[in-house]
């Protein structure tokens, strides 16, 4: 996904959902694209959908139950409904695309 300086800025002034840690950008279906930008912690917990992170900008390490690694700009991440995850060590600058889809429990394998 390449996204214009006009889409960032736009991602990056978007209001956060009430009780959600990121900003709607858009929706079709079961599908949904938010923009994801934690300071200094990330406190998620684990979602009914399955969910890619498409890496705008940053470093650190992706947790996913007891696998860890590294990302950086352009990675994309994979977590199953379910599945424990957040990240860590995150540099200042990181911010993520996040697409959840598919329905309540995830795709079937």
């Amino acid at each position: 996904m390449i996204a214009t300086l006009t889409t960032r800025i736009a991602a990056a002034t978007a209001p956060l959902t009430p009780g959600r840690l990121s900003a709607l950008m858009g929706a079709h279906g079961s599908m949904t694209l938010r923009w994801y930008v934690p300071k200094g912690t990330d406190p998620q917990t684990p979602h009914d959908q399955d969910e890619l992170y498409i890496v705008a900008s940053g470093t650190g390490i992706f947790v996913r139950n007891d696998e860890r690694v590294a990302f950086g700009p352009h990675d994309v991440l994979f977590a199953a409904a379910g599945e424990t995850h957040r990240f860590e060590n995150f540099s200042d600058d990181f911010a993520t695309w996040v697409v959840f889809y598919g329905p309540a429990g995830g795709e079937s394998p």
